[in-house]
């Protein structure tokens, strides 16, 4: 007997409903699948990573915190992830572009290769400790925003970081003087003479306070 119309659009929506129905049981399944494996993978990697960590306390930004690190744990690691001080930027992660500089005693460093528990009684400062407790932005900070030194921001506060150190030992620099200072600093998208405006501009203000 012949299909009627009728029939035939009643057995296309049901091919339709059997499609849809099969497409999303193999989403919700292979998303069951994929959250089991991750769930697996992460207790495979936490229970093989927590007898090497220990509890240390670090000075960072004026305050004394305690946290658990691995033994081959950097402090850019440390700072980002484990204390969210999200300004410590990972970029090359191998020590070239000084993304991740903080201050070590005063001293600017490459924090992706410093390991944690080396700096365990010295003091560390990140880009959110240069402001003053009232919140009062650091002379180099405000000079930053006064001349809109770069552009995207992701190496910025590697740059001031680098700059504050150089500058608390030579306070008074010439232009290629300070160039030098933060020569171990990279930036993929702005001008650099931009960046050494807002800098030397950060300069006269410190030496102005």
């Amino acid at each position: 007997m012949p299909e009627t119309s009728e029939q035939a659009r009643t057995g296309e929506t049901s091919r339709k409903v059997t499609r849809r129905k099969f497409i999303l049981g193999v989403i919700a399944g292979g998303g069951a699948i994929a959250a089991a494996s991750y769930k697996l993978i992460t207790s495979a990697v936490h229970w093989q990573a927590s007898p090497g960590e220990r509890l240390i306390t670090l000075d960072v930004n004026g305050m004394r915190r305690r946290v658990d690190v691995m033994r081959q744990e950097t402090l850019a690691w440390t700072l980002r992830y484990k204390m969210g001080l999200t300004g410590t930027k990972l970029g090359c992660d191998r020590a070239e572009c000084g993304a991740c500089t903080v201050l070590i005693d005063d001293i600017p460093q490459y924090s992706c290769s410093v390991l944690t528990h080396t700096v365990r009684s010295r003091k560390v400062t990140t880009i959110e400790g240069l402001a003053s407790p009232d919140g009062k932005l650091h002379p180099v900070q405000q000079a930053v925003m006064d001349k809109q030194g770069f552009q995207c921001g992701f190496c910025m506060s590697g740059f001031i970081l680098s700059a504050v150190g150089f500058l608390n030992a030579h306070p008074h620099p010439g232009r290629a003087e300070l160039a030098r200072g933060v020569s171990g600093n990279l930036c993929r998208c702005q001008d650099y003479n931009k960046i050494l405006d807002a800098l030397m501009h950060g300069a006269e203000k410190m030496g102005r306070a």
